[in-house]
């Protein structure tokens, strides 16, 4: 399996805290617990050309993980409607924390994907509300993690196909924060944790759910669908 992890890979240049949480970058992060033997994982961050992302690379990735945050207006809308197109046809792909606002996302969603948030150190309680979803395999009844950013309901995303994780922060809001998506061929989850300012892809939970993600969202086969004009399978008689 060939994964990619997109960052934008700012907030670690610019902001002392998130350098020294993240040195290698949250992508570096997010990279070491990926890679297994049967695993590749490879990393791309916006400022590199074409965000590191091309048609060739995207043929050849299974899944494509996405974190973004200050900088969603400089994705390319060309890159961006690659990456739906590859999702049509059957790419995986993950989206992490504030990547709701990313353009990929709202593009595949049809909504706002707007929410209520606030930084104060608060304690996020994430509940398994589908303990027998492949992406909750390991996972106890909950993941509590000590600080996190606060996202709130209500959640401007469609219904989600399935519910695997709801929040519930110190400060009394709860938030839908593990949901699955198919478009086109393509399996989609978005998962919640994971502001800069916070070790979170250090939780042994957090690293748990993406990789089990990994594994869930990732294509059967990439043999797709056939549409337009279709011969008849079978010989049309003449109709009086």
């Amino acid at each position: 399996m060939n994964v990619l992890v997109w960052n934008e890979y700012r907030h670690e240049k610019q902001n002392e805290t998130v350098a020294k949480i993240y040195p290698e970058g949250i992508h570096g992060a997010i990279q070491s617990f990926l890679q297994t033997d049967d695993i590749e994982v490879s990393t791309a961050t916006l400022d590199e050309p074409n965000h590191g992302i091309t048609d060739e690379r995207l043929k050849e990735t299974d899944v494509l993980v996405w974190w973004g945050h200050q900088a969603h207006d400089e994705v390319s809308d060309d890159i961006v409607e690659k990456i739906h197109q590859h999702v049509l046809q059957g790419m995986g792909l993950i989206i992490l924390h504030s990547g709701h606002f990313s353009k990929i996302f709202k593009k595949l969603m049809g909504t706002t994907c707007d929410l209520k948030w606030r930084e104060a150190d608060d304690k996020e309680r994430m509940w398994v509300v589908d303990p027998s979803h492949p992406i909750a395999e390991g996972i106890g009844q909950y993941i509590e993690i000590e600080k996190e950013e606060m996202y709130g309901e209500h959640f401007d995303i469609p219904a989600p196909d399935e519910l695997v994780f709801v929040s519930w922060f110190e400060g009394g809001e709860v938030f839908r924060s593990g949901c699955t998506y198919q478009r086109g061929h393509g399996r989609i989850f978005y998962f919640r944790p994971g502001h800069e300012t916070y070790p979170t892809y250090y939780h042994e939970d957090v690293q748990r759910v993406i990789q089990n993600a990994v594994r869930w969202v990732s294509p059967v086969d990439r043999t797709y669908s056939t549409y337009g004009n279709a011969k008849p399978l079978e010989k049309i008689e003449p109709k009086e």
